[in-house]
């Protein structure tokens, strides 16, 4: 029987993507492409703040299809419990203890001395020397100018801000002052932020698919980070104008579902300019925040939220396709965390780390491709001072909240609360023990009374909600379900 012409048109369009993954070298022979990169990293979205991690209430039609075509990681952990120090170690690969800039929980408007050193390797630089054009859309946080910047560590392009939140229409830090910048030039710009970079980073695809340059592309939301301002609310806007930006009294659930959908709705029209650029076979996309959510998020089966070393403040969604390589529509119980992305990522691009600073994260590739089991790990946190500690060890995790200690099982109780160390000390025992040596090789802890981290504010002046107070013990209340 002859071919149809749909035949004909679905061969000829499955050829374009297979060629599309490969390329010729100076011999003529065929070997594959190296692949884009588009990195998206939500602000403060909690583990199930999608409807693809269960999310009854909020549709995430385009994050979900990143998960159709590819894997997603059941057990994804964030670097730290809040913003700064997970950028670190995601643009590092290692630990954020290891440099000052880590310290800093959150890094405060007021200490423009401490920053990602430009001397560092990252991500971006070493991509970079890989061939690959890089661009940092969104959040930067990593220090100010003029000592510190996106264009200082790696990246070409910026189109973005500096601090750690801004309002979604005004543009302005948590100090008021405009924070709107293409590359290291301040901008004036109308339009709901979220929006912006979403239209911006579809600008950049179109821009490098036309120069046929293999790409790195952070794009880095502040949603549904605070001020919590949806689309149509400008009024809100207003109000906060002359106020904290985390005001306790700001945002509704409502607001919160919306900001979610459309930094979704964003994600969509990048996915799209992919599609139509005939790349998406041999891009990698991944999605994921920076740390568990915030007031208004979804944290089920965790207890815990932002600020707090409890699974609900670690656990994030975590979720990469590559059609040309990952198998399509799993999950993976594989651990893994923010810092991993570096040492994946640059063995998917036939990059290098710098052999002067070895990376602290695992290639995932082995894992999510099939051809080696999933890896047991230990990975250790820390945060403001001495204040919270703590190590995961296969399925166990010693955890300790100012004075109040406990050892879990977090796969067969992830919301913490059967405390295990009376039954199990000397498990308890070889956990901490095993905690106090690997801190031995971070620089030493900032107190949290100190001005070094907190810059002399509190934690409510960082998130807009009281300290963190909640344990095993006294978890507050249930997550919302």
């Amino acid at each position: 029987m002859s071919p149809t012409r749909r035949d004909v048109l679905k061969t000829t369009a499955l050829g374009s993507l297979a060629i599309a993954a490969e390329v010729k070298d100076a011999l003529g022979q065929q070997r594959a492409a190296p692949p884009n990169i588009i990195y998206i990293m939500a602000d403060d979205l909690g583990y199930a703040d999608v409807a693809c991690y269960g999310r009854p209430d909020v549709k995430t039609p385009n994050i979900d299809r990143i998960a159709a075509r590819g894997v997603r990681f059941l057990q994804g952990y964030a670097n730290s419990a809040v913003c700064t120090a997970t950028r670190v170690a995601l643009i590092t690969g290692r630990y954020q203890y290891r440099l000052r800039l880590g310290l800093e929980e959150p890094l405060g408007t007021a200490n423009a001395r401490v920053g990602l050193p430009p001397e560092h390797p990252t991500i971006a630089s070493q991509l970079k020397k890989a061939g690959y054009g890089t661009t940092l859309v969104g959040k930067w946080h990593l220090g100010d100018l003029p000592n510190f910047g996106p264009l200082k560590s790696g990246y070409d392009h910026f189109y973005g801000f500096h601090s750690g939140g801004i309002d979604y229409y005004r543009h302005e830090g948590t100090d008021h002052k405009p924070d709107f910048w293409d590359d290291d030039m301040p901008i004036e710009k109308i339009g709901y932020a979220t929006d912006l970079f979403g239209d911006h980073a579809v600008d950049v695809v179109n821009k490098y698919a036309k120069a046929r340059n293999p790409f790195f592309i952070s794009l880095h939301f502040n949603a549904p980070h605070w001020p919590w301002e949806a689309p149509g609310d400008q009024d809100e806007a207003e109000r906060l104008k002359t106020r904290n930006l985390g005001a306790y009294d700001a945002g509704t659930q409502k607001t919160y579902r919306g900001m979610i959908e459309s930094m979704d709705a964003a994600i969509g029209r990048v996915l799209k300019a992919l599609d139509d650029n005939r790349l998406t076979n041999n891009t990698i996309v991944i999605f994921t925040s920076d740390n568990g959510g915030e007031r208004f998020s979804d944290t089920w089966p965790f207890t815990g939220r932002k600020m707090e070393l409890l699974e609900g403040g670690l656990r994030i969604p975590s979720i990469i396709s590559w059609p040309a390589r990952i198998p399509q529509g799993k999950t993976s119980d594989q651990v893994s965390i923010s810092m991993d992305w570096m040492p994946t990522l640059l063995a998917a691009a036939g990059g290098s780390a710098d052999p002067a600073y070895p990376l602290d994260g695992i290639n995932l590739l082995p894992m999510l491709t099939g051809t080696a089991p999933v890896q047991q790990r230990t990975l250790y946190w820390r945060f403001k001072g001495n204040a919270q500690r703590a190590i995961r060890d296969g399925d166990m995790k010693y955890l300790k909240i100012r004075d109040n200690t406990f050892l879990f099982n977090v796969a067969e109780d992830p919301m913490e609360r059967g405390n295990l160390k009376t039954r199990q000390p000397e498990v308890f025992d070889r956990l901490a023990n095993k905690w106090l040596e690997w801190n031995q090789g971070m620089l030493p802890e900032v107190e949290e009374s100190g001005t070094g981290g907190n810059n002399g504010q509190t934690w409510a002046d960082h998130v807009g909600s009281p300290p963190a107070t909640r344990t095993p013990d006294n978890p507050g209340p249930p997550p919302a379900r």
